[in-house]
Parts: structure tokens; C-alpha cells; sequence
């Protein structure tokens, strides 16, 4: 579904991405990622989507955020909301998909091609913009967890649907596990 002259942006809600390919049982290897796009097209840009903890002295997302800007991806990122619920429960809230969707609005001129890396059915109304605008479109989530990480209507709204299942062995690697330092660690805060 790819053809090598067509110029290709991905769009990654990282976010999103990171929980299909967990429920998956496997991590993302983004220097593979990212080559394997090279290989499909002409990719222009790689953009990651996520939002960050500002207060906290270290957030587990951090190195991979700046080994992303550091290897051709583009990073866009904002300051996560934190607050508490009703319950009491501590909830963060970092939705990234305005900014996704005006990138992809912006350079939709540019490319032929828009591979977005999420099941959120938010993004039907900007997959069908791309569209009209001659852009063909590929979603990358899963069908394969339970519940499916996709949402129909952005399924069947796609040109194209990815299932990252199939692209384990092109992009991922397996789950790591804790190390010692970091079992200590969350063991102290319980």
C-alpha cells in the first residue's frame, strides 16, 4: 500500500501508540521505526506527539523524548495537566490531538502519503480533511487486544489499516522488564 515516490509524514500519538503496542506485549523500537518508513516512501517528517510532567524531577519519558529529538523525529510536546478526581485519585491529562491534526492539516500540500499511529476515533474527522485534500491515509493501531485499540469509524475512514501486530517483527522488541533499581523504587512508594 505504500509506493517508493510517494513523500509520507508520520504522525505518532505517543501516548497511544505506546498502550497498543503494551497490550501487545511488546516495546517499539523507533530507530527501526523510523527506517522502516524510510524504506516504504520518501518520508519528509516523523513527528511524536506527547505530553510531558513538568513538576516531576524525572519522568520515565524523558530519555526516550530526547533520544527522539536527537534521531530525525520531530518532537512536539506540552505540559501534562495533573489533578485529582473524585475519588481522590491522582489523573494526569495530556491530550495531544489539536496539535496532531493541525500539523497534518498543514503539511497535508506537501505530502501523498499520512501514516498517523492511533486508534482514537477523534482523528476520523481529520483523516476524511486529508482526504478531500488528496492525501491518502494509513492508521497503525491494533484489532488484536481486547478491547480492539481502534475505533471503527477511524478504521473504515483509512485508506489503509496497519495492524501493529503485523509490524512486531519489522519494529519491535520485547517488553523489558524493571530493572532491580526501579522494582526498589516503586516498592518504596507503595
Amino acid at each position: 500500500m505504500f509506493y517508493r515516490d510517494e513523500r509520507l509524514a508520520l504522525f505518532i500519538d505517543g501516548s497511544n501508540l505506546y498502550a497498543a503496542a503494551k497490550s501487545l506485549g511488546f516495546d517499539i523500537d523507533y530507530k527501526l521505526l523510523r527506517a522502516e518508513f524510510m524504506r516504504r516512501g520518501k518520508m519528509l517528517r516523523a513527528f511524536y506527539y506527547t505530553a510531558l510532567l513538568e513538576n516531576d524531577e524525572y519522568s520515565p519519558i524523558r530519555p526516550l523524548v530526547d533520544w527522539l529529538n536527537y534521531n530525525g523525529f520531530t518532537m512536539v510536546t506540552k505540559p501534562a495537566k495533573e489533578y485529582t478526581d473524585s475519588m481522590g485519585r491522582r489523573k494526569v491529562k495530556g491530550n495531544m490531538d489539536i496539535e496532531l491534526a493541525v500539523d497534518a492539516m498543514e503539511l497535508a500540500s506537501h505530502i501523498d502519503h499520512a501514516v498517523i499511529f492511533s486508534g482514537d476515533g477523534d482523528f476520523r474527522p481529520l483523516v476524511e480533511a486529508l482526504q478531500r485534500k488528496g492525501v491518502r491515509v494509513s492508521v497503525v493501531s491494533t484489532i488484536r487486544s481486547q478491547p480492539p485499540m481502534i475505533a471503527d469509524e477511524l478504521r473504515r475512514q483509512a485508506d489503509n489499516f496497519i495492524e501493529l501486530d503485523e509490524l512486531r517483527d519489522v519494529v519491535g522488541r520485547p517488553t523489558r522488564e524493571p530493572r532491580l533499581e526501579d522494582a526498589d523504587a516503586a516498592n518504596q512508594e507503595d
